[in-house]
């Protein structure tokens, strides 16, 4: 099997920074974890709120904590630290090579998606977002590492995407056309859900979009060199 990971996100339009974070770590145990956090509101404020967050996640992950754990401790923190009065939405993506599965962390009313041959698996229990309740929980799903599996996780500037003229951008549908059976390559599912919202809002985004794509795909090259690449206008 090889991991493939994608990641598409623009700002809200006239807004010149974007409240959404996306990081990555290696697990000390084997394995990698991808942190995709939204900030209250959108702009540099919204970043602050969005890095504080992924970093205090992703430092706890690359110490050997587990997923559950390291998102409750990222809400602790930020209740502590802003007294209960700003929120965040997280979602924790891991490949953990100890157990072999998939882990999946939600605090994020925006629904996470798996594609598999048998279907698309739409992962949109009730969650609360970070930082408001002293109580709050990730809501979690351990999955079996097997591939084709295709994991879709993304902010709200996809759902509210279209709404300044009352249109909606209907995700299953398509996963269903791009992704069939989950045996996609993570850039091109990524791309394709960026540029439909993109599209929707008319070039001009509602909201801060990001998109995270975690595949999991049938080895098909030669060797085991790990590759890295970024686009990142200036």
């Amino acid at each position: 099997m090889i991991l493939q990971v994608a990641v598409a996100k623009i700002n809200k339009y006239s807004t010149p920074e974007s409240g959404d974070t996306v990081e990555m770590v290696e697990r000390p145990q084997g394995g990698m974890s991808f942190v995709l956090v939204d900030g209250q509101r959108s702009g540099r404020s919204a970043k602050r709120i969005s890095n504080m967050v992924a970093r205090k996640a992703i430092g706890l992950l690359a110490e050997g904590v587990r997923d559950g754990a390291a998102a409750r401790a990222a809400h602790d923190y930020l209740v502590t630290h802003r007294q209960g009065k700003v929120s965040a939405t997280l979602n924790i993506v891991s490949v953990d090579m100890v157990s072999r599965t998939l882990v999946l962390s939600r605090n994020n009313h925006c629904p996470m998606y798996v594609v598999r041959p048998d279907g698309i698996t739409t992962l949109d229990e009730p969650s609360q977002q970070v930082g408001i309740y002293r109580n709050t929980k990730p809501v979690v799903t351990e999955l079996p590492l097997k591939a084709p599996t295709v994991v879709v996780v993304f902010t709200d500037g996809i759902l509210s995407a279209g709404s300044r003229h009352s249109r909606k951008l209907d995700v299953p549908a398509l996963l269903a056309d791009i992704c069939p059976g989950g045996n996609t390559p993570a850039q091109t599912v990524a791309d394709a859900l960026y540029e439909a919202a993109h599209t929707l809002d008319d070039g001009r985004p509602v909201d801060d979009i990001s998109v995270l794509v975690v595949a999991v795909l049938p080895k098909q090259t030669i060797g085991n060199a790990r590759r890295l690449q970024v686009e990142f206008p200036l």
